[in-house]
């Protein structure tokens, strides 16, 4: 059992009377209020010390409302450390004033367009998108690409047309595990594990297994290799939460990573859960 306080990079709070969101009336589990002190009591008997809240797919034009709604709560609550918010990135450079808003928040450490929703395959290839995209280290920001697996191959030569920014790749790219799926997820990894300004969220897996029968042994090839490619050193644990919540119950996918890296030493795992959290958020 991880017996150290845990960093948790991706985190979804949800407040049904500030915001619509469109997408939760296909999952009416989720519909509802999701706060902080509802993850802490569902995450006994781990620790959690501290929280990056991940945009939730608010109805636009509300992503500005959701960051600086963010800042409020951690404004109180220590345990909110981060926030990567959304922002229309296909806009191009004319985004910059509000990249800059974005950035005058203290909590405020990233963005996240989601990508896997996109009908275009090109999306992230348009000349807008790299643009405001490559806006976003100027003002010390980072992006969570968030895509599936199909969309890997497009995403790999999106990051290298922006080598400055920092990319943190959301759910290990969502890989067919459902479906029994490796290929080309698995050599495509390899390769965006290679480009020196990615990172990678060990989050989001057990969605992508069948919610009502998935085993951790058939997990275990897909935390495995992306250990193997990314090392301890470039990955952060993600909770997913509460959208993990439609697989599982939140202590289930610790208790899977847990067992996962128990060969692992205890700096490899500390890394995982918690330090590289630190790291690549800058808390």
């Amino acid at each position: 059992m991880i017996e150290f306080p845990i960093i948790d990079t991706h985190v979804h709070l949800l407040d049904q009377k500030l915001f619509k969101y469109s997408w939760a009336s296909g999952a009416p589990k989720l519909a509802r209020d999701w706060s902080l002190d509802d993850l802490v009591s569902l995450a006994k008997p781990y620790v959690i010390e501290g929280t990056v809240f991940v945009e939730v797919d608010v109805d636009h034009p509300d992503y500005m409302k959701e960051a600086r709604w963010v800042q409020d709560i951690a404004d109180r609550d220590p345990r909110m450390k981060a926030c990567v918010a959304c922002l229309p990135i296909e806009r191009g450079a004319s985004l910059e004033a509000e990249i800059a808003e974005l950035a005058s928040l203290k909590v405020a450490r990233g963005v996240r367009r989601l990508v896997q929703n996109q009908p275009d395959p090109d999306f992230v290839l348009r000349p807008d998108v790299i643009a405001a995209t490559k806006l976003l280290s100027k003002y010390n920001l980072s992006f969570d690409l968030c895509i599936f697996h199909h969309q890997l191959k497009n995403a790999i030569d999106y990051v290298k047309r922006c080598p400055d920014v920092l990319f943190i790749l959301d759910h290990i790219a969502k890989p067919g595990i459902k479906a029994g799926l490796m290929e080309p997820w698995k050599a495509q990894m390899k390769e965006i594990a290679a480009l020196p300004n990615v990172v990678c969220k060990l989050s989001g897996v057990t969605t992508e297994a069948d919610h009502a029968a998935w085993t951790k042994e058939q997990l275990r090839p897909y935390i495995d290799h992306v250990i193997n490619v990314f090392g301890f050193d470039r990955l952060m644990y993600g909770g997913d939460w509460p959208v993990s919540e439609l697989a599982g119950s939140y202590p289930a996918w610790i208790t899977v990573l847990d067992w996962a890296t128990s060969g692992c030493s205890a700096d490899e795992k500390r890394k995982l859960f918690h330090d590289n959290a630190i790291r690549y958020y800058r808390l």
